[in-house]
């Protein structure tokens, strides 16, 4: 028996659609054969039926593909176009661009970009410059992931733009420093109005911090703002504010199905941008808050990366021996993929957690 089928497969508005564009199904030799009782009398009647039951396998089988194949049109129009992240952002995952084929390989791109959850997802409004390409080197992998560093600046936006990218430092690793007597000798004058006061840092951002990915590095721009408190009785008085700009190189690596990461400090430069206490020489300050970026602000931002962003992998199977590397603004996973036998499959056959279900995000 030999089955044929041609199958379309095209963008509409975000969505995949499948469907069937030709099928048959030629049965070249079937054989039955009856055994016990009279079967030698009904063994001929089956004998000259043949070519109609033939003709009813064939028919059968080609019905039964065109059902499987409208329920599997069914899935794909059920693929999110949005999936809620927390409730800040969301993730825009509508297919963009027609699905790329190749002699042994199918590739997919999704818009990928983080938007405010609060906003109506568009329908694939992002355009990639160009058409997906096989970029994993050496050995030929099961799967390949392309990240654009658009996907994590968009995030970078959206939380910028929600306000949450600022926190209060009450606590570091060497407590003395939120004391006004240990700038006793750099600020003088904070030690002379307050002293002995104890102190917090109120950081804010000033601007969306900004990530590129070039072939040997990933490099992140951090604008932020630095608001001294002191605390008098029962008030809190901002005393002054120092503008700072980190530089940051970066690494990922994988863990399970997560793109995890950290940063390290490359340098950094500060300004004051105001103060009640008089102006003070900001290079007597430069190694208070060398430390308080190492110790401080660098592992907090670690811890995060640290947990990881989850890859799109189709649930129930996992990254195994996966390679990473970085191209020009693109993070590029190269990975085989394993099935977990105790996993057992729903209705969907994906997770709407991480429906990323392609390669070029």
């Amino acid at each position: 028996m030999e089955v044929g089928l041609t199958l379309g497969l095209e963008n509409q508005q975000g969505t995949l659609k499948l469907s069937l564009m030709d099928c048959g199904c030629y049965v070249k030799d079937i054989d039955i054969t009856l055994n016990g009782g009279a079967s030698w009398l009904y063994q001929g009647v089956v004998d000259a039926f043949e070519g109609k039951i033939r003709s009813s396998v064939e028919n059968a089988i080609t019905k039964k593909i065109k059902e499987g194949i409208l329920k599997l049109d069914s899935l794909l129009r059920s693929l999110p176009k949005e999936v809620s992240v927390n409730e800040i952002v969301a993730l825009n995952v509508t297919f963009v661009n027609e699905p790329v084929f190749s002699n042994f390989s199918i590739g997919f791109e999704i818009d990928g970009l983080f938007t405010a959850a609060d906003k109506v997802v568009s329908s694939g409004n992002y355009v990639m410059n160009s058409q997906l390409s096989a970029s994993c080197k050496g050995p030929v992998k099961m799967l390949e992931i392309s990240l654009d560093e658009d996907v994590f600046n968009s995030a970078s936006n959206i939380y910028y733009n929600a306000e949450v990218m600022q926190w209060i430092v009450d606590k570091v690793p060497d407590q003395s420093l939120l004391n006004t007597a240990s700038w006793k000798y750099i600020v003088p004058q904070l030690y002379k109005m307050y002293p002995n006061n104890d102190m917090n840092l109120n950081v804010s951002l000033s601007f969306p911090p900004f990530i590129k990915i070039s072939p040997y590095n990933i490099d992140s721009t951090i604008y932020s703002d630095v608001t001294i408190d002191v605390f008098d009785n029962n008030d809190t008085i901002p005393v002054a504010c120092i503008s700072l700009v980190v530089n940051a190189s970066g690494s990922v690596g994988i863990s399970g199905n997560n793109l995890v990461g950290s940063v390290t400090l490359v340098d950094f430069t500060m300004s004051l941008k105001w103060s009640k206490i008089g102006d003070f020489h900001m290079y007597l300050i430069q190694s208070v808050m060398r430390t308080l970026l190492k110790t401080v602000f660098l592992p907090y931002v670690n811890l995060h990366l640290g947990r990881g962003f989850p890859l799109p992998i189709i649930r129930g199977f996992t990254l195994q021996n996966a390679d990473i590397f970085c191209a020009s603004s693109k993070i590029y996973v190269c990975s085989d993929v394993v099935f977990a036998d105790s996993y057992k499959p729903k209705l969907l056959p994906y997770d709407l957690t991480h429906p990323l279900l392609g390669f070029g995000v």
